[in-house]
């Protein structure tokens, strides 16, 4: 038996839908501005907003000042939750009730 596939676009794309409710939680300091989610980066010393965007139409995300980047709310959880891919995957579709294998 091969293992199942997670379906990441199908799970990113549920994500960015739910975004405006999903960054609150995981990134709560932050707010929006225009297009993104702007916020500290919970990873380091960051006292001040603005190096740490998520934007709200792609899900790319980044850290302006550490190069920490990505392109979708999945891989912003694994950076924020210390998790390998899969298992962001996962816990993004446990958290939004959407299978996340293919």
């Amino acid at each position: 038996m091969s293992p199942r596939r997670i379906a990441f676009a199908r799970l990113a794309s549920a994500a960015l839908a739910r975004a405006d409710s999903i960054l609150p939680r995981w990134l709560p300091d932050g707010r929006r501005e225009g297009h993104e989610w702007v916020a500290r980066n919970p990873m380091r010393a960051d006292r001040r907003h603005g190096s740490f965007k998520v934007n709200l139409r792609t899900g790319k995300w980044g850290d302006f000042s550490s190069d920490d980047r990505g392109g979708d709310l999945i891989s912003l959880a694994a950076f924020l939750f210390g998790l390998d891919q899969g298992e962001a995957a996962r816990k993004v579709g446990d958290m939004l009730g959407v299978d996340p294998f293919e």
